[in-house]
């Protein structure tokens, strides 16, 4: 057994998030983390919405609110969607927890004590009509080093090379359009040239990681130059040092604390289940394993910045030092990023209306047709496109036509031949071949999950429900009601097969998996859901928020179960809600209206 960190993307909560999110870190991450409980390990699934940042500030001027209010509004909208999807955190929280700030401003000191954190000028740009601070992604520019028209004043997308906004051709505000205005302002810089040989040795030492990330993580070494870690902004994390806690205007950098929030999840995860350092099982054990899931816009952040926030403040960068009170902190095993998902051929766009949001998807659709959909077709290693008409494809010919056909069909001729699963008799060659694919099927399904490759092992997981189907048609069970021997041998046999199929797909689908687990007369748990909490701040008794949390100890094992034969099949109902062909049309008119 392996202790497992799946550390998930904190989204932004300036909104609702639409599905290009969840195809990115969402679903990803809870296939994954689903199927390594039922393997047998210990997970802790970690999260929560990232409340801090200039964007919020913005909108919420925009909405005439406090940028608290803001944050709250949209922390429960995506705490909602999130539960309804079916991610199984331990923990999803928020970045405005007094139990955050203080695991931040741990970091800092012991990064800035190591000799890490480095003050100096910069020139910093700033809004000429309002006055307030740009951050450098809501300025955009033509990149100095290969041209590309869409770079930010961070980084550019393009070539990857890390950038400072002042640097850009002919930068503009994304808020206004405006040009923005640089002035001479004192930060905190992260002194990144003194990791380079650290990260590039840990990136060199990485097994498995997918060849773009890799690759694309090794060239961020050959410009490694000090990066910002604190803002001229009033919203945010104050700087814990003399001279600078107490400015209302400087605070840390929201990409400096967001990164820390998977430890501090982690932290007041621990706090919350009545031990508070179970959290360093996970952190402080060279030997658990720790995967980080996002869109491939985060890469540098998870495989630059937070490494070498952990080494600083481990004291394992050029200029040495000791770690502070959280011991010898971990780096990542793995950064999982996914490629884009965009809709019917656009980039996804809330403002111009090109956006289908969980709310909205899961208010029309079964969540578990949005589930396979993501894992099919998502944009696991390029980019992918969401079309209504493929959607609408997928869930009616393999999920409806397929999948709940085979559930359909088996459960209602053990339940109108026998009212129960019936015992078998002596196995013909066609039945040991079915039953020798589907017990066959969990260690390479096991093993493509595990190595992040979905999309093959769900594929591999409906090979059995193809090979299912195909054998109920080829031995037709409704021609045997003369030979009941022989009939109660093919439908036990098809009702293992069913079974195994449930097993291997409850990963990717949690809500009919235990649909289905019911649909053949067995009770309890099968795929566990997450649950909404409502608690108080650990460290503030007078702020409340939401939490998604859940019980997932009573997963079943991944492995093979023998079905039970007297276990009582009723008469199933339709697993999966076929969808009509003028969903498409109707889809597509309803988001050309915005």
């Amino acid at each position: 057994m392996s202790r497992i960190l799946s550390a998930v993307a904190w989204p932004y909560a300036n909104g609702p998030r639409h599905i290009g999110h969840v195809a990115g870190f969402g679903v990803p991450s809870d296939v994954f983390s689903r199927y390594m409980r039922m393997a047998g390990h210990d997970v802790l699934m970690v999260s929560g919405t990232d409340e801090h940042g200039t964007p919020i500030l913005v909108q919420a001027e925009q909405e005439g609110v406090s940028p608290q209010e803001l944050a709250d509004r949209y922390n429960r909208v995506i705490v909602e969607d999130l539960t309804n999807l079916g991610l199984s955190y331990d923990l999803f929280t928020r970045t405005t927890t007094r139990n955050h700030y203080a695991v931040v401003q741990e970091m800092f000191r012991t990064v800035h004590k190591n000799g890490y954190m480095v003050e100096q000028s910069t020139m910093g740009a700033i809004s000429p009509s309002t006055g307030r601070t740009l951050p450098d992604r809501y300025i955009e520019g033509t990149c100095p080093i290969c041209g590309y028209d869409g770079a930010r004043g961070d980084q550019c997308d393009n070539c990857g090379n890390q950038l400072d906004a002042i640097d850009l051709i002919n930068p503009k505000s994304r808020i206004n359009g405006e040009k923005p205005k640089f002035v001479e302002s004192t930060h905190f810089f992260l002194d990144l040239p003194a990791f380079a040989s650290a990260l590039e040795t840990w990136l060199k030492g990485r097994q498995g990681w997918r060849p773009n990330v890799l690759n694309f993580s090794l060239n961020l070494v050959d410009d490694m130059r000090p990066r910002a870690m604190t803002r001229d902004i009033d919203w945010g994390i104050p700087v814990p040092l003399p001279g600078w806690e107490d400015n209302p205007n400087k605070r840390l950098y929201v990409w400096f604390d967001a990164v820390i929030g998977y430890l501090s999840a982690s932290v007041e995860w621990a706090r919350r289940s009545g031990d508070d350092d179970a959290w360093r099982a996970f952190w402080n054990d060279p030997e658990a394993l720790s995967y980080y899931f996002m869109g491939k816009d985060n890469i540098t952040f998870h495989s630059q910045i937070w490494p070498a926030e952990l080494l600083g403040y481990d004291g394992k960068g050029d200029k040495g030092g000791a770690p502070g009170p959280y011991g010898d902190l971990q780096l990542p095993t793995e950064v999982v990023s996914s490629e884009f998902l965009t809709m019917e051929g656009k980039k996804f766009a809330s403002s111009r209306g090109i956006v289908i949001y969980v709310r909205d998807m899961l208010a029309r659709y079964q969540p578990d047709a949005l589930r396979y959909f993501i894992s099919t077709a998502g944009p696991e290693n390029q980019d992918s496109d969401f079309t209504w008409a493929d959607f609408l494809r997928r869930t009616n010919d393999e999920l409806v036509a397929g999948w709940g056909n085979l559930v359909n069909r088996t459960a209602s001729m053990i339940h109108k031949n026998f009212g129960e699963i019936p015992a078998a008799g002596e196995l013909a060659d066609v039945d040991r071949a079915l039953l020798a694919t589907s017990s066959g099927a969990f260690a390479r399904v096991g093993e493509l999950v595990g190595t992040h490759r979905h999309k093959a092992a769900i594929g591999e997981a409906m090979r059995v429900v193809q090979e299912a189907n195909r054998y109920v048609s080829e031995t037709e069970p409704w021609k045997l009601t003369a030979d009941r021997e022989r009939l109660a041998t093919v439908l036990n046999t098809a009702a293992q097969a069913v079974s195994d199929a449930n097993t291997l797909l409850a990963p990717f689908l949690p809500h009919s998996a235990q649909q289905v687990h019911e649909t053949f007369g067995r009770t309890g748990t099968f795929a566990p859901q997450p649950r909404i909490d409502e608690v108080t701040d650990l460290d503030d008794e007078s702020r409340h928020y939401p939490v998604i949390t859940g019980d997932y100890s009573g997963v079943p094992a991944w492995e093979s179960v023998p079905v039970v034969a007297g276990t009582a099949v009723a008469k199933p109902t339709p697993v999966f809600t076929k969808l009509d062909d003028s969903i498409v049309e109707e889809e597509l008119a309803r988001y050309a209206a915005r």
